[in-house]
């Protein structure tokens, strides 16, 4: 008899999960919102500031003649705009980590909240099940959203306007890889809530963790892929976009010096994302069967 009321148990689970958190749930899409409105004006005002990059940014051009004020002002809003949408999405890891341990999973099993509702027909695995599943479809919906209306913004974008495709804040920001982030942040999170079960400490230690995964993947992003080498006058001119990595010169059979440079491509962008993607969709699986580990062992 109790086969058919699954489906009611699990949707009245689901907006449990949903009114419990309503405020971040507001929260995430004023968020959302405020970025889709200032990426659209992004995308209204770049003719604007290509415009000005082309007319008072070329060789000789004549201050006059290009209204340097306004053009300044344009280039500048435009810049600052994509910049800000860009922090929001690369650095959305912490923020997500933080209130996964503190609010989603550590204060409901500090106050007794989670005990209470493991008495009433919820097991243990359901309410974590739906804890983690909830927020994962808002945050990858959402953070997709956000990295599609920011590659929008900046599409035939000039790269003095909106900074190089290997810079940390542009490739984690116009990719998967965001929504990776996103995923692994909240799985650390609800692993840091049930490890600690108290939200202060387990949010410092999410966001511990989530600063450290940040920081390994940043340091080592571009060996997640092999990069090209080039000797002679290749080394000399690399590909628009490249990014170089390392050059020298090395002295060859006839005694001169030969040039060789190590570079990554802009080619290489989606085969670098990938890769990223998948190592933070690891740490995700493994933070959460970690959490469903911990969850078994605890209750009966």
């Amino acid at each position: 008899m109790s086969a058919p009321t699954t489906p009611h148990r699990a949707s009245g689970l689901t907006w449990s999960v949903l009114r419990l958190h309503r405020t971040a749930l507001y929260a995430w899409g004023a968020a959302l919102l405020t970025a889709a409105a200032v990426l659209t004006w992004m995308h209204v005002i770049g003719p604007d500031a290509r415009a000005a990059v082309g007319n008072c940014g070329s060789p000789g051009a004549v201050a006059a003649d290009c209204a340097r004020l306004q053009a300044a002002t344009v280039d500048e809003i435009h810049t600052h705009g994509l910049d800000l949408a860009a922090i929001g999405v690369t650095y959305l890891l912490y923020p997500v980590a933080a209130w996964a341990a503190a609010a989603l999973i550590g204060r409901e099993l500090e106050s007794g909240t989670a005990q209470l509702a493991w008495t009433q027909s919820v097991t243990p695995v359901r309410w974590l099940a739906a804890k983690l599943a909830v927020p994962a479809v808002l945050l990858a919906a959402g953070t997709t959203l956000a990295v599609l209306l920011g590659v929008w913004a900046r599409r035939d974008e000039d790269g003095s306007l909106i900074g190089g495709w290997f810079n940390t804040n542009v490739f984690i920001s116009t990719g998967p890889v965001a929504v990776a982030y996103a995923l692994a942040g909240l799985a650390l999170g609800a692993l840091a809530g049930l490890a600690l079960r108290r939200a202060l400490p387990a949010a410092g230690a999410a966001v511990a963790a989530a600063f450290v995964l940040h920081s390994v993947l940043d340091q080592f992003r571009m060996s997640l892929w092999p990069a090209v080498t080039v000797t002679g006058q290749a080394a000399r001119h690399l590909p628009s976009g490249a990014l170089a990595l390392a050059h020298g010169a090395e002295p060859s059979a006839d005694g001169r010096s030969g040039l060789w440079a190590t570079y990554q491509p802009e080619s290489h962008f989606w085969p670098l994302q990938l890769v990223e993607s998948g190592l933070l969709l690891a740490v995700a699986g493994l933070a959460t069967a970690a959490a469903f580990a911990l969850l078994r062992r605890r209750t009966p």
